[in-house]
């Protein structure tokens, strides 16, 4: 099955983009050939699953191949930078997420533009962020939890999917909020963020 290019556009991705497209590449017909997703984040993550979900849906409405490819490290940047400097046919589009295409603006000194240089399709997941803590952290509640992290500063660390990413940034902001303390530590994702927690006491 091959659509116009705005047709395409209508179904495609998440909080997506892809670079500017031509007139002349919209006029044509569309696809012709398999189409990359680049994931900014290691494999097993939400945005990974989400985008192997897609891309799935996708393939078969198409009737292209689809192919995910996890591109991690700098917060996204480096998967992002990718896509901006591919070539402007749609056949190389990027699952774009609050980090990539808003606090990467205001935090990294990037060689690309994430407002000029990208065209949204379409929202296709929202999420809410939670605290979560291990089992063996002494507290039932939010409000045990708090006052267990002032009496024990430096007992807590937080797994993140970089730095510049919602959970570093919601972590910061927690802390500001509740006068605590727990030491960042960035990965390449979130999967490898609840894979490496080590068995000392962390949130």
């Amino acid at each position: 099955m091959r659509l116009s290019r705005r047709n395409l556009l209508g179904l495609a991705t998440a909080a997506a983009a892809v670079p500017a497209l031509s007139g002349v590449a919209c006029a044509r017909a569309y696809p012709r050939r398999p189409i990359t997703i680049v994931v900014p984040y290691a494999a097993g993550g939400p945005t990974d699953a989400l985008a192997r979900i897609l891309a799935e849906r996708m393939s078969a409405s198409l009737g292209q191949p689809i192919v995910v490819e996890n591109i991690s490290g700098a917060n996204g940047s480096i998967a992002v930078g990718r896509v901006a400097r591919a070539a402007p046919d749609g056949y190389t589009i990027c699952v774009g997420a609050w980090n990539t295409h808003v606090s990467n603006g205001a935090l990294y000194s990037l060689q690309y533009d994430i407002i000029n240089d990208f065209e949204p399709i379409s929202l296709v997941a929202s999420f809410s962020s939670m605290i979560v803590a291990r089992k063996s952290v002494p507290a039932n509640d939010l409000r045990e939890f708090v006052a267990w992290l002032k009496a024990n500063p430096n007992a807590a660390s937080q797994g993140s999917a970089g730095a510049g990413s919602l959970g570093h940034i919601g972590g910061v902001y927690f802390q500001n909020v509740t006068g605590t303390h727990i030491q960042h530590v960035p990965y390449r994702g979130s999967a490898p963020a609840m894979q490496i927690w080590s068995p000392a006491k962390s949130t």
